[in-house]
């Protein structure tokens, strides 16, 4: 009898289009929605922390007012909460959704290749005509991929053929 391990199978399955767009919308929603408790953690971490220490408001630290010091370093742990929550939140959508992170980790290098190949030339924008939508964030299903592709390709007919 012949047994084989679950890692020697080959993955044959992979996501199409539609399903692959609904789970990068997940995603993102997990990022957004993990970013607001971690900041606000931040926020009163930060003000716990700093507003137990002692001071002295005539000894200046790094010759700013302690209090304005220590509000800009609690702001500053908020901050900091606001950078790691999306992180935590892909962390947390990677253990939930844990069978499908290597397809949509294949499905995401096709689809930046293709918004790169399919992207405007950013070096044609000028600050009064930006470039819509350089990194295809705003992608969120194949109708929003195919608007996405006619919107490059109408600013791409705007800025390089000589208007009448």
């Amino acid at each position: 009898m012949f047994l084989r391990c679950q890692s020697t199978l080959s993955e044959t399955k992979t996501l199409n289009w539609a399903e692959y767009l609904a789970l990068r919308g997940s995603r993102h929603k997990w990022q957004t929605a993990m970013t607001i408790p971690s900041c606000a953690l931040g926020l009163f971490g930060g003000a716990a922390y700093f507003g137990s220490l002692d001071t002295d408001p005539m000894k200046p630290i790094w010759g700013i007012d302690p209090f304005i010091f220590y509000g800009a370093c609690t702001a500053a742990c908020m901050g900091l909460g606001y950078i790691v929550g999306p992180t935590l939140g892909s962390s947390l959508w990677r253990i939930v959704y844990r069978r499908s992170a290597r397809l949509m980790d294949a499905r995401d290098r096709e689809f930046y290749q293709r918004i790169a190949k399919n992207r405007v030339d950013a070096t044609l924008q000028s600050p009064t005509s930006p470039v819509p939508d350089y990194y295809g964030e705003r992608i969120g299903s194949l109708h929003h991929y195919r608007r996405w592709l006619r919107d490059q390709g109408k600013y791409k007919r705007k800025v390089l053929l000589p208007e009448e």
